[in-house]
């Protein structure tokens, strides 16, 4: 059964990254949310996807180079004309909190390929546990070294590896990285490299996928999971596909 992910929560129609958007996944009947990690200025992992605030919010500059208190002060939904009033950046911790109460997956993205976080993945393995979230997370980045770290602390949770170009040999790859599946961009996938991956015990989750007909080609292929800003029209969809 392929699952639906919320990338950024329901991000086509409502901020992403924010409560808002991962509200609405949860009413659009998403099986999980995906959202993107990094550290603020004083160490607090907050929930963002550019390394910058200047595209979703009405500040500028880095993420790293501003206090928790400081972004908390931006609106993430201001680029949405009024529609959702101020939406803060969210605290990773006030989402898995939420989170327990539903019986949602999360991925979560290490977003430490620009840079290289000290301290991201042991924070975000510590809040995880804190909330006893081990079996419904799954840890992603496009820096695989941290995902090879992540495995090294954590062996209980979940591992990914991001990409957006095929791999060569990718399952020697794979099993050298010790990740548990693959999230490649989803141009890259046939169903003949999902039919395989899964025959290896490896998760495929196909990333940013908002058309329908390639959500209608994704199920056809029988990936473990989607991610798409559009959960409830991937709703829609897989309920359609036989």
């Amino acid at each position: 059964m392929t699952l639906i992910f919320a990338h950024r929560g329901a991000a086509g129609t409502y901020p992403e990254n924010t409560m808002a958007a991962f509200l609405e996944a949860e009413r659009a009947g998403a099986d999980g949310i995906e959202l993107d990690v990094q550290l603020t200025k004083d160490g607090e992992i907050v929930v963002i996807h550019d390394e910058t605030v200047d595209r979703t919010t009405d500040g500028s500059g880095w993420v790293h180079g501003m206090t928790y208190r400081e972004l908390r002060k931006l609106n993430a939904a201001a680029k949405w004309d009024g529609r959702y009033g101020h939406c803060p950046i969210p605290h990773l911790e006030e989402v898995l909190a939420w989170l327990g109460s539903t019986r949602l997956f999360v991925n979560i993205e290490l977003k430490n390929s620009l840079i290289a976080y000290e301290t991201l993945e042991q924070k975000t393995i510590a809040l995880v546990r804190r909330h006893g979230l081990e079996k419904r997370t799954l840890l992603s980045s496009f820096n695989h070294n941290s995902m090879r770290f992540c495995r090294t602390v954590a062996p209980e949770i979940e591992t990914a590896l991001l990409y957006m170009e095929p791999l060569y040999d990718p399952w020697t790859y794979v099993r050298a990285m010790k990740a548990d599946g693959v999230h490649p961009y989803h141009r890259t996938v046939t169903a003949a490299f999902v039919a395989d991956a899964q025959r290896r015990g490896l998760a495929v989750r196909p990333f940013t996928i908002n058309k329908t007909e390639v959500m209608k080609t994704m199920f056809a292929y029988g990936v473990d999971a989607i991610f798409t800003d559009h959960p409830r029209r991937a709703k829609e969809w897989k309920e359609k596909t036989p």
